[in-house]
């Protein structure tokens, strides 16, 4: 049986109603997820602070604030967190009401769904295979008309996994600030990069009022569930009315605590970078090899791998490896993709050797 739909990281129980497995069966290489799992010293830790539930969290969040400015060497006063990035997304659009945002694609839906709840329009700059789905800054400045208000960019960008240096994201800012264009940044995968330091525009947020810049712990800190979320901004009063419009304590005391144990767990982060920056290296040149896929350079935890073989498509792979207990991501529901690209993550060695298998084997 063909699948009759796509399918999102989180659809596993889609993919358990039409295939019959078991959803703890499935291995999602769709979800993008630290593979290691939640933090060593959250598991060890957290049920220590149970008792933290009967009480109201701290309405300014401080602790974790001071916390996640030490993991992102910023100022305190530039925190503001949410129940997860998405929450942040809503907030900053309802406040800033783009009435035209320029969305950098093929990427995450969710950004022209929050503009258009908010009323406005989305148009796409389009990020080329011809251009291995790299910015071109000049091209990019050069779509940008007067009436933009809002430019969005994931950095790393999903689902090419290409990204944009701090000095390119400078180039841009001061384009911006003359047109009077805020900049969205996601940086959702980051952390993930070769050397997050040449990545991340955080250190930009000292010198420009137009940027905000959005993280959170679902994908790097494998904890979709706690609905964690952060905003890193140098404009003091947009974040003073992101905070006058969210909801008192949107965030619960578990995961307030549990989010300071992460940032601090220095052997899991150093773990989780060796691990992807091996895998990455290693499942790439795998699938270089091979005269039936070309991958685009990966920087983030994934990559967007093209099929070159004329026999199958992206639902044809899809279905070959869920029959595995696989999960991959067919790439033909993006803007500007079709049924030739999929997505893949790096998952543990074993684990990324089984699909390695199914890929490879596909045209024998």
């Amino acid at each position: 049986m063909k699948p009759k739909e796509h399918f999102h990281g989180s659809d596993l129980e889609k993919i358990e109603q039409i295939y019959g497995i078991k959803r703890e069966n499935i291995i999602s290489f769709s979800a993008n997820v630290n593979p290691l799992g939640v933090s060593f010293r959250l598991r060890e830790t957290l049920t220590e602070h149970i008792n933290a539930i009967t009480t109201y969290p701290d309405r300014e969040y401080t602790s974790l604030r001071k916390c996640i400015a030490g993991y992102v060497h910023s100022d305190i006063n530039n925190i503001v967190v949410g129940n997860g990035s998405t929450e942040l997304i809503s907030l900053f659009i309802q406040i800033t009401h783009p009435k035209k945002a320029f969305i950098v694609g093929p990427t995450y839906s969710e950004y022209e769904r929050e503009v258009a709840m908010g009323g406005g329009r989305s148009h796409y700059f389009s990020l080329t295979e011809a251009g291995e789905f790299r910015l071109d800054t000049s091209a990019l400045t050069d779509e940008l008309s007067q009436d933009v208000d809002l430019l969005i960019l994931c950095n790393p960008n999903n689902p090419t996994s290409s990204v944009i240096k701090r000095e390119q994201m400078r180039d841009i800012l001061d384009y911006c600030k003359r047109k009077s264009i805020t900049v969205l940044v996601d940086e959702t995968y980051v952390e993930f990069t070769e050397d997050p330091e040449e990545v991340t525009a955080i250190p930009l947020t000292e010198y420009y009022n137009n940027i905000i810049i959005l993280r959170g712990i679902s994908k790097f800190f494998a904890a979709p569930g706690l609905r964690l979320g952060y905003a890193v901004c140098g404009n003091h009063d947009l974040l003073k009315e992101i905070n006058q419009r969210k909801n008192p304590w949107t965030i619960n005391s578990l995961a307030a605590i549990a989010g300071e144990i992460m940032f601090t767990d220095e052997d899991y982060i150093k773990e989780t970078r060796q691990l992807i920056s091996a895998e990455r290296t290693r499942v790439c040149q795998a699938l270089e090899a091979s005269p039936d896929f070309k991958t685009f350079q990966a920087h983030a935890n994934f990559v967007l791998v093209k099929i070159l073989n004329q026999n199958f498509t992206s639902s044809d792979v899809f279905d070959a490896a869920i029959r595995q207990n696989l999960m991959i991501r067919d790439c033909s529901t993006f803007p500007f993709l079709n049924n030739k690209y999929i997505r893949l993550c790096f998952m543990m060695p074993e684990q990324n050797d089984a699909l390695l298998k199914v890929l490879l084997g596909l045209a024998r």
